[in-house]
């Protein structure tokens, strides 16, 4: 048996006691403690750690869910990490975000809105009538009517109310947009399992960085809606980019937010006919002469391609970040799925 110290954002220490052959993630849910997870099998990333010490098995994963660069700097998936000492962990959310467990709920469709010729705004209800609970910036799994199938969607609006919202890009032939374009109606029952993720809000405590690509910029209108309700007072930069102009959606709600609150928007687009928006990537604004020589707090959603140029800029411009927080999505079969 392996002792496991779990320690989390908030300063909070766990120990808990493993049983053989048990994962971290086993380990921690067997005993009440809801560390982030999603897929369970090292296929999405969702319950990545840092090894502190001990020694363990790391078990199987895929790169998308952690790369090599990433497990040679001590990180891990705590559902695929067997200890063979006792282990010393570092928890990438708060004990709080811990103590809530994703569930199951039936939801019907509130509203089902056509935003661009390539994405939507779903809007769900619980069928019993309660409350969304999670944290702004997580995402819920949305079964696909008659499949085995799920997708991953980010919240797009304020925690704790009786109507969900989500950002949803279509992509030809896949499961969930069919669905969407062809059977979904208003009053059709959706299952989702919800709350899901580490990628949320923390308590600003500097300037931050929200940098959004395509329907990625639905966590941030999420959060967004925190920071307006908490009456923020911390300077926020925003860089959103999609690939066309249309597909730079909820702008009105975006600009909404700027006139109330320290909220710089930049967006772009690499459409070259395009109006209104910059043109280009969002990494042309990731510099010094914008940015100056201050410490942030980054939160980045899009992409994989995006998440990894923005990463890589950061460094070539040597952008000092406090902290970096990240949620990548990358295709799996024919659609998107978070990471």
């Amino acid at each position: 048996m392996a002792k496991i110290a779990l320690n989390f954002e908030d300063g909070v220490t766990r120990f808990i006691d493993s049983l053989p052959n048990e994962t971290v993630a086993e380990t921690a849910y067997r005993v009440g403690i809801n560390i982030p997870l999603d897929c369970a099998d090292g296929a999405c990333g969702t319950c990545k750690c840092k090894m502190r010490s001990g020694n363990f098995d790391a078990g199987d994963y895929i790169e998308e869910a952690l790369s090599d660069e990433e497990a040679a700097a001590g990180f891990a998936l705590a559902c695929q990490v067997r200890p063979k000492s006792d282990l010393v962990v570092d928890i990438l959310a708060s004990s709080a975000a811990c103590k809530v467990k994703s569930t199951a709920v039936t939801t019907e469709i509130k509203e089902l809105n056509r935003l661009s010729s390539e994405i939507y705004q779903l809007k769900l209800r619980a069928a019993d009538g309660s409350s969304f609970q999670f944290l702004p910036g997580q995402y819920v799994n949305i079964e696909v009517p008659e499949t085995p199938q799920t997708r991953s969607y980010s919240y797009s609006s304020q925690p704790d109310t009786a109507e969900g919202e989500f950002l949803i890009k279509l992509v030809p032939g896949g499961l969930m947009s069919t669905y969407l374009k062809e059977e979904a109606t208003v009053g059709g029952k959706l299952n989702i399992v919800t709350p899901l993720g580490s990628f949320y809000l923390r308590e600003a405590q500097r300037d931050l960085i929200f940098i959004a690509g395509g329907t990625g910029i639905a966590p941030f209108m999420a959060m967004l809606e925190k920071l307006k309700a908490e009456k923020n007072t911390t300077p926020i930069h925003l860089f959103y980019g999609a690939t066309t102009g249309e597909n730079v959606v909820e702008l009105e709600r975006l600009k909404a937010f700027s006139a109330i609150m320290p909220l710089q928007l930049f967006t772009c687009t690499s459409d070259e006919q395009a109006e209104g928006h910059d043109k280009g990537f969002v990494t042309q604004w990731i510099n010094k002469e914008l940015l100056g020589d201050k410490a942030y707090d980054i939160y980045i959603c899009g992409p994989n391609a995006m998440v990894e140029a923005v990463k890589t800029t950061l460094d070539k411009e040597a952008i000092q970040h406090v902290n970096f927080y990240m949620e990548k999505f990358v295709p799996t079969g024919q659609e998107n799925v978070q990471l």
